[in-house]
Parts: C-alpha cells; structure tokens; sequence
C-alpha cells in the first residue's frame, strides 16, 4: 500500500538539547573520578525538569502537556522547525498486531527505509527498527541468514523475513528494566519512556530478537528530513544513551493510519490491524492461515505472525 494514510485508514475508531536523568548522573560521576569524566565527557549541564518530571504513568494530564511543550522547544531550539508532540492514547479494546507473508516479501528493504524516515531514526550513527534476513528456501534458519545482502532482489532458491519488535504479550523487555522505563499498554505495543530510561541495556540483553537499539551517540538528522508529527512514547527525537525500538507507529495507528512500514510494502506482504476484531485482516489471517511467530517456545507470545501463502 502504497497511498498516503489519508485514503487508506485503519478500521478502528471513527537530539534533544537536554542531559537528562543519565547526563546528571554523569555528571556526579564525573566529580569522582577521571575515568568516570571520560565516559561521560558529553555530559556537561543537567536539565532539572526533565530529570526530576514524575514516572510518566504517575504524570497528570497538565504535566504530560507541559512535558510535550519543553520537548517541542528543545526540537526548536535544535532544528530550527516547529514540531508537534502528542501522546494519542490507545483505543479501548484494541490489540494491534502485524501478519507478514513470508510469499509476498520479495526483500526490497522499503519498509526499513519507510520506519526511518517515519520515526526519526539517527542517520549517523545509522539506527534502524526493522531488519530483513535473507534465507535459504526450504530452511527457517536465521542464525545462518543474511542481513547485509546486496543486488537485485528477490533472488532466486532465497526468501525474505523482516524482523522488528514483537510487541509481546510476556515481554521479557518489560520485567528486565529496573526503572520501569519501559511497559506494555493496553492495546500491546510496549513503550519506552525515553526520559526515564537510564541506557543500562538490560532490556537490549533480554529481549531474544535482538530489537532494541542503544544510542551511542548522539542522534544525527538533517533538519529537512525531520518528522514533525511526533509521539512523546514513539517517534520523537531521542538523546544520546537510551534505547529505542519499534512501536507501531503509535502516532499514526491509534489515530486510525497504518504504520509507514505498511504504507510503503510495494508487494502488500504486511497486514496490520485488531486482533479482537474477527473482521480485521489480520485476525484472519491469524485464524485461517498456518501462521508462525519466532521463538515460540520462549512464551513471549508476539503480536508479529508470518505466513506462507
């Protein structure tokens, strides 16, 4: 699908300048040692709003939107453009999830380029959500697929799995944080609070499809290619020293528009939709189809199904 969100809706409802909660602590590091200074040598001033705001979940709406409206400045100040955070909240009785035919997917990488430019994912360093692992037909063994082929696809004897957060209803993500800077909310898409998280990486070390991204540096985007239309728990521009990942475009799907990784698919291998609603495309396919989800045996229990047709 390739049209603009605008015909095609979704049959539900009608970096920063900042240091943060990691910079400060940084910075009293810092004091302590040389060798502590060196490893946070970015860490220079603290932003005391933003390191002392409440855990977002605690936050009243008056205090969300005073934290949307620092995060616009900050994006101001930085890019020179003005930007609009929001927080859409998810819809009542709403699974997300995604059914990717593995028939279908001919390896383009359009979906991984789409997120990037969605979700204003770093340039330099290159962070991406979406990865696509190029297998050998008749196997299922991704330990042995490639990541960084190159050339004319689809090739032949070869087919394509793309591969991006799970969105799992046991995530291990969840109970490995030790800040809570990351949780599932009702309609399954699990979030990160990019203000809260203190880049331990220890939701990096147990989530088993290796989706999260750390950054290492400090994000860079040209100032034309940024996203405006920005999600406080999804697409806004990260700091330095957190970790990201795939969350459904959030921005888009609860205000009924498909993720930009689905509007981009030149083939339609991705469907997306509510998993509760046995109308929806992809509770069909769930139902009718001899669907699979990587690792099963862990219990983690994804909302991503791949299918053969």
């Amino acid at each position: 699908m390739a049209s603009s969100p605008k015909k095609h809706r979704l049959p539900v409802l009608a970096d920063q300048p900042k240091t943060g909660r990691r910079g400060f602590l940084g910075g009293l590091a810092a004091t302590a040692t040389a060798g502590a200074a060196a490893a946070t040598s970015g860490c220079a001033t603290t932003d005391w709003d933003t390191f002392f705001q409440r855990h977002y979940k605690e936050m009243a709406p008056e205090e969300k939107q005073a934290v949307f409206r620092r995060v616009e400045a900050q994006a101001k100040a930085k890019f020179g453009r003005d930007v609009e955070v929001s927080d859409p909240a998810p819809i009542e009785g709403v699974s997300f999830a995604f059914a990717i035919s593995l028939s279908v997917c001919n390896g383009n990488r359009a979906c991984v380029h789409a997120c990037v430019a969605e979700n204003n994912q770093g340039r330099d360093p290159a962070i991406q959500y979406i990865k696509v692992v190029e297998i050998e037909r008749g196997s299922l063994n991704l330990e042995k697929g490639d990541l960084y082929y190159e050339g004319e696809v689809p090739r032949r004897d070869k087919f394509y799995l793309p591969m991006q957060c799970n969105q799992c209803e046991n995530p291990p993500c969840v109970h490995a944080c030790p800040v809570e800077a990351t949780w599932k909310e009702p309609d399954g898409i699990v979030v990160i609070d990019y203000d809260w998280c203190i880049g331990c990486r220890y939701c990096m070390a147990a989530c088993p499809y290796e989706a999260r991204r750390f950054n290492f540096s400090t994000p860079e985007l040209a100032r034309h290619e940024l996203n405006p239309h920005q999600g406080y728990l999804s697409n806004r521009v990260r700091p330095r020293g957190v970790v990201e990942k795939c969350h459904f475009c959030l921005h888009r799907t609860r205000e009924g528009a498909f993720p930009a990784c689905l509007e981009a698919c030149p083939t339609g291998a991705r469907k997306f939709g509510d998993l509760n609603d046995p109308n929806s495309e992809v509770a069909q396919i769930v139902r009718d189809k001899r669907v699979f989800v990587l690792k099963e045996e862990l219990n983690t229990v994804p909302r991503v199904f791949y299918y053969f047709d």
